[in-house]
């Protein structure tokens, strides 16, 4: 298995220090990632090669490898993952194993409910306790690329950016799909557009209800019962909850709800082509361990979908690194949070190691530029 990591590594440098005492040094061929890895059980190799990620997870959380920094390794892995192959991913039984559970958890009407409600009705202090003061959850926009200042002004940058592609004026109507805790129907709500979100989290519902104030209408509404009609439609990181067998749902819904000439602003996470099959045929640490359910989309799939149903694919921005940030800052939060008692109780130990983890997996990710967030506009035919 070290044989085949330091054949996959075209960049970066891995430092391992191995459980019999020796030191090997993997990669080094091209500048990247220097990454420290401490592995105290060779078992975590056998898990790496059967589970994937996964395994990975599993062995971290069992004390069977450590880094003082895991984040660069995450970044080595993504930045090598076309030379890398199959190397660090599920493979046989494991493989057959993830997919029959990842299949049981999908996002039928009644399967996308509890998996959204397994995520975020986890509630709202323990969101409240790391999130910036907009309960935001999603990636903010920095005003460039240094990805300075504060969170709360990059998140309400990254607002404005998304109501500003529907080119609505005040009165027009705006469906939000997956609202959250309010914070971009708030903003539409200043604007003067009469807003209205959705959204399959009772926990959020409540406490946009009370931010609101009865301003905007919030529903408990799955977006395949959307009805209606809406001069302008937005969704910030709602598609990866819902699967690829239902993006034409989706997309569907976007052109049933839109009126003739209306705009769609969507913010969304992908995963580069060249391991979304692979991605696609397994399930990964987040959706096993975090996201039941969730899955990354295929930009060039889903934009295929969405032109075949006449919406035009326009002002597309890419901002991976700003969500890296993003990432970065938020475990700086959650880790004083869970130093200064700030978590609710009831969250164990296992817990907080386990979200830390997912922290610092999705901030490796972006990157290493195997994951993207993107902001874009669809427009309906006139």
């Amino acid at each position: 298995m070290l044989d085949r990591i330091n054949a996959g590594l075209a960049v970066g440098t891995l430092q391992a220090s191995l459980p019999d005492g020796t030191a090997r040094i993997l990669g080094g061929r091209a500048p990247g990632p220097v990454v420290i890895v401490t592995l105290h059980r060779w078992r975590a190799l056998l898990r790496l090669a059967q589970s994937g990620s996964v395994g990975w997870y599993e062995a971290w959380a069992a004390g069977e490898w450590s880094s003082p920094d895991p984040v660069p390794l995450f970044d080595l892995f993504m930045r090598n993952r076309a030379t890398l192959g199959k190397t660090a991913r599920a493979g046989g039984f494991s493989r057959i194993a993830m997919q029959l559970r990842h299949a049981l958890r999908r996002n039928s009407m009644s399967g996308a409910r509890r998996n959204i409600m397994a995520h975020y009705d986890l509630g709202n202090e323990f969101y409240a306790a790391w999130l910036d003061p907009t309960m935001t959850y999603s990636s903010a926009l920095f005003e460039d690329e240094d990805v300075a200042g504060p969170l709360a002004e990059a998140q309400n940058r990254k607002m404005v950016a998304i109501l500003d592609r529907l080119n609505l004026q005040p009165g027009q109507a705006l469906l939000e799909i997956g609202c959250g805790w309010g914070g971009l129907l708030e903003a539409a709500i200043q604007r003067g557009y009469v807003a209205t979100g959705l959204t399959l989290s009772p926990n959020q519902k409540a406490f946009a209800d009370h931010a609101l104030q009865g301003e905007a209408v919030v529903s408990l509404v799955d977006y395949r019962d959307v009805i209606g009609q809406y001069d302008g439609l937005a969704s910030v990181e709602m598609i990866e909850a819902v699967g690829q067998e239902y993006w034409p749902y989706f997309l569907d819904a976007v052109v049933r709800c839109l009126k003739p000439g209306g705009r769609a602003a969507l913010q969304y996470i992908s995963i580069a082509d060249d391991i979304f099959e692979s991605y696609a045929s397994s399930a990964d640490f987040i959706q096993t361990y975090v996201f039941p359910g969730g899955m990354l989309i295929s930009e060039s799939r889903f934009r295929a979908l969405a032109e075949a149903r006449g919406l035009a694919w326009t002002d597309q921005r890419d901002f991976n690194l700003h969500y890296a940030e993003t990432l970065r800052r938020w475990r700086g939060r959650f880790d004083d949070a869970v130093e200064n008692d700030r978590l609710p109780h009831g969250f164990d130990a296992k817990f907080v190691a386990l979200w830390r983890y997912y922290l610092m997996y999705c901030e490796g990710g972006f990157r290493g530029g195997g994951i993207q967030v993107s902001q874009v506009t669809l427009v309906k035919p006139a």
